[in-house]
Parts: structure tokens; sequence; C-alpha cells
């Protein structure tokens, strides 16, 4: 079974920049598709970056040119960089590993933007 740990958030001032790491243990990420989804306080979760087992990506509108997603199979891990940070980005951010019908959560971290 697929575990998925994330790293990375924190506090951070608008304009500012902050790296999230998805991250397995046990099992390859190679295969996975994986998403990058974020829930703020009173609001439904929403996908914002989304990357293949082939490594198409596919961005939400709000962050197209600020986040980039990416793969690092030898760490096997997946990225999540987010530059020019705006307060409503303010959010818990979750990873999700999906491969066939077979879906895994990450349990989250917390991302704020605020001065």
């Amino acid at each position: 079974q697929l575990q998925l740990v994330e790293s990375g958030g924190g506090l951070v001032q608008p304009g500012g920049s902050l790296r999230l790491s998805c991250a397995a243990s046990g099992v390859t990420l190679d295969y996975y598709g994986i998403g990058w989804f974020r829930q703020a306080p009173g609001k439904q979760r929403e996908l914002v970056a989304s990357i293949t087992s082939g490594g198409s990506t596919n961005y939400a509108d709000s962050v197209k040119g600020r986040f980039t997603i990416a793969r690092d199979n030898a760490q096997n891990t997946v990225s999540l960089q987010m530059n020019s940070l705006k307060p409503e980005d303010t959010a818990v951010y979750y990873c999700k590993g999906v491969l066939g019908p077979w879906n895994y959560w990450g349990q989250g971290t917390q991302v704020t933007v605020s001065s």
C-alpha cells in the first residue's frame, strides 16, 4: 500500500516561495499519477497541479506560471515549487497518488501566506 508524506509547508510572506515535497516509502512512485490538491477553510478541496507517470503536467488556472510540479524518481518524490505566493494560496496542501482504481492521500501540510 502506498503511503505518502508531504513536507515543506510553512509561513511565507506574499511574493515569497515554498517548495513542497511528496515522498513515498516502500513503493516506487514511477507508475503513479500524482496530484497536488489544496483545501482552504470553508472551501472544497481543489486540484492545483498534477503529473502523469509519463511526465505530462496540468495546472489550475489560478497557479499557472507560478507553480511547477516535478518528479524526482531517484528520490522517489514529487515536488511542488510555488513562487509568487499570494494570500489566497493559503490552504492545507495534499498530495494524492493514483494507480488504476486505487487512490492514496497524504496527511497534508499547511501553507500560510501572510505579511
